[in-house]
């Protein structure tokens, strides 16, 4: 049976978070004809680590923000039962979610890169 891992929806609801506040923070909340739209834009804040175990050649998770289940291939040069870190960043255009950036990482190395959606 595949094990899937999940981020923690605190951490992601905390990235989310700031990044609303970095737009409210330039202004960028309220439309008007003197706004500075150079201050927005696309915004990548951090949400969250985990662990988890490469099992199969594959890291499977459940993602936030609707995109659902995913497994991930792991190069076999990384044995089954590896312990390996999974990564979520959290992609916003104008402090709404546009998608999401997961990379996976052994010994400190990321081995995987994976966006969904707009990043």
């Amino acid at each position: 049976m595949t094990t899937y891992h999940e981020f923690d929806k605190k951490a992601v609801q905390g990235a989310l978070d700031a990044a609303q506040a970095h737009n409210e923070m330039f202004g960028v909340s309220r439309v008007s004809h003197d706004m500075d739209i150079s201050a927005g834009g696309d915004f990548l804040v951090a949400a969250e680590c985990i662990s988890v175990t490469v099992e199969n050649n594959k890291v499977c998770l459940n993602l936030p923000l609707g995109f659902g289940k995913v497994c991930l291939p792991i190069p076999v040069s990384v044995p089954n039962g590896t312990a390996a870190k999974a990564c979520l960043k959290i992609c916003t255009t104008w402090g709404i979610p546009t998608g999401i950036k997961v990379t996976v990482e052994v010994g400190g190395i990321v081995i995987v890169s994976k966006t969904f959606g707009k990043c």
